[in-house]
């Protein structure tokens, strides 16, 4: 199968190459030149950062090119290790999976007579003096030049899997990943991303250092720029690949991967949490994380209503679950809204749903449970097998069913659910994807050699009982509704159900489908045909080609646009699935404020 999935989508900012600067040299040169037009006698530069960042590696770089005098390290005010893991103990907790959201901010790091010390230290300082390290802004009232480094989680994410990366504060790579990424999901990360929206409006420079080794900086004017513009017009964030223990073969083909893998499992194609934006300039792309535009523009991207519910996240999750000529995925369920608000203090939880983007003919799901399937005896069963002893046999309690590719099955919190070998599921979700309660992994281990965290407490606790075979039939299973047909395209409804937010749309067309944001955020997938076109009626943006199975996003701003069969796909039918959130009808079980 010839692949024409695009992994590297850009968003093309502006065709002036000389506008981003590569490599350290380039990079220091430049920072120079703005230090020597700054007119104050003491310069004070600030070089902020995010979790990740390779510090020896940037102090080199800084203390062997950078005009300055005094060179402080934010963190040297920091509150000692001990006290910081005191302090986010009760977030992080002794789970090796689960923690709590933390109401913590930067400031809480730092110790307050060393801050207080040291922004003293700062102000007396004569000469050009640099601040650098996570929080660095903290130290400096009015800083004369503000750098921010940045990092996409998912790059962060493998470098603490090469044990490069500590926690905020402490000294930790090479802890177990799960525990360290669980500390970055509930703390770090909300900790960050609190100082960075403080800081976005400000910065002077910003410098991408997802590539250790060729970092690239823009002016902040030309980071703005890349994020008002992804907000005018259809995007693509970066997607990601992942091995997994029930991985498949069908990414590797589809998408073009790495055929020396063993497989992959994941793919997130839509998860701007922890993807990245490409800006291109000129030659040079510049990749920053994606959650930057969520934060710098919520209104323009999500819409006025999604917003004013959600805040400045992004509600919808597009990811790929590829077990072709793989494994069953773990037999799980998902934590209902009160529950995730009781106990790890999230506002909603992860409905979601099964879109079949391919399936083999022996293809199934294992959805809801048996009519005869006894809750006390499936918890007892579930907890022996755990043990080691016994195999849990899921089909005596939950109910499999055969599927077919476009089939859309709907999996709302507290359902018993598990997609089966041999297909691939294109996964619509609301976002805090962390959240899964697995209850049974079929007695195998991870792809690092270990048991993968099973969680029964959890999941016996949000299990809706009365979830069975008839009930599941009627309400989960291809809910198809055709909405308005014509000669060229056809609408119909396919989810979710009424117990959660986002509902989707699916469009088959032969020519031009309008469509409109209504004022919310759209996320679509091209699920049927080699490519299509994306268009504005008015010329707002250009053309956008998408090809099968790509995620694209189009921002609430955008307004109308149109669909229609391109290239290879001229004159074929395509087919879209289409996410959007739920706002005329807002049930308080959906968004927990």
């Amino acid at each position: 199968m010839e692949s024409n999935f695009n992994k590297y989508p850009v968003i093309e900012v502006s065709n002036d190459s000389n506008s981003c600067f590569v490599g350290w040299s380039a990079i220091i040169d430049t920072l120079n030149t703005a230090i020597h037009t700054i007119e104050a006698a003491n310069p004070k530069i600030v070089i902020d950062c995010y979790q990740g960042v390779d510090h020896e590696q940037v102090i080199t770089a800084l203390n062997n090119g950078l005009k300055h005098d005094q060179f402080i390290n934010s963190t040297s005010a920091f509150k000692s290790e001990e006290q910081i893991a005191e302090m986010v103990y009760p977030d992080v907790t002794d789970d090796r999976i689960f923690g709590v959201m933390t109401k913590l901010s930067i400031s809480d790091f730092f110790d307050s007579d060393k801050l207080d010390s040291a922004r003293k230290e700062v102000a007396k300082s004569e000469g050009i003096t640099v601040v650098y390290g996570e929080g660095a802004a903290l130290l400096v009232d009015q800083p004369d030049l503000l750098v921010y480094l940045d990092l996409a989680r998912w790059e962060l994410q493998l470098r603490m899997r090469d044990a490069k990366v500590d926690n905020l504060g402490v000294k930790n790579a090479g802890l177990e990943f799960l525990r360290q990424y669980k500390q970055s999901f509930f703390v770090d990360w909300r900790v960050l991303d609190k100082h960075k929206v403080s800081l976005l409006n400000d910065i002077d420079f910003l410098i991408d250092t997802n590539k250790e080794t060729e970092p690239k900086m823009i002016s902040g004017e030309d980071f703005l720029k890349g994020l008002e513009t992804a907000t005018t017009r259809p995007f693509r964030v970066v997607p990601f690949f992942d091995p997994g223990p029930w991985g498949g073969q069908w990414l590797k083909e589809v998408v073009d991967l790495d055929r020396s893998q063993i497989n992959f499992a994941w793919g997130f194609d839509c998860v701007p949490e922890e993807n990245s934006l490409l800006f291109s300039f000129g030659q040079h792309t510049v990749e920053v994380p994606s959650i930057d535009l969520v934060f710098q523009h919520p209104e323009a991207l999500l819409g006025d209503a999604v917003y004013e519910k959600f805040g400045a996240e992004f509600p919808i999750r597009f990811d790929f679950l590829d077990t072709m000529d793989g494994g069953n995925l773990s037999l799980q369920v998902h934590p209902t809204s009160k529950y995730i608000n009781k106990h790890f203090g999230m506002t909603y939880t992860q409905d979601e749903s099964y879109y079949m983007l391919d399936a083999k003919d022996d293809a199934f799901v294992y959805l809801g449970l048996k009519d005869d399937a006894d809750g006390e005896e499936m918890i007892s069963e579930l907890k022996e097998a755990q043990s080691g002893e016994v195999t849990f046999d899921a089909d005596k309690h939950v109910k499999k069913w055969k599927i077919k590719k476009h089939d859309h099955l709907l999996i709302p919190a507290g359902t018993v659910h598990c997609s089966g070998k041999d297909s691939v599921v294109l996964e619509i979700s609301a976002t805090p994807n962390i959240f899964t309660f697995k209850l049974w992994d079929w007695g195998r281990l991870g792809l690092d050699g270990k048991p993968r965290p099973i969680n029964i407490e959890h999941g016996e606790q949000v299990i809706d009982w009365t979830r069975r075979e008839e009930w599941t039939k009627k309400n989960l299973i291809n809910p198809i509704e055709v909405i308005e047909e014509n000669e060229v395209w056809k609408e119909e409804k396919t989810g979710l159900h009424e117990l959660e937010f986002i509902e989707t749309r699916r469009h088959w067309f032969t020519g031009k489908v309008p469509h409109n944001t209504n004022g919310g955020v759209n996320v679509l997938n091209l699920v049927e045909g080699k490519e299509a076109i994306v268009e504005s009626p008015n010329g707002q943006f250009e053309p956008f080609v998408v090809h099968f199975a790509e995620t694209f996003i189009v921002p609430a701003a955008v307004g109308d646009y149109t669909i229609r069969p391109y290239g290879q796909s001229e004159d074929q039918q395509c087919a879209t699935i289409k996410a959007f959130v739920r706002t005329d009808n807002w049930r308080e079980s959906w968004v927990i404020k």
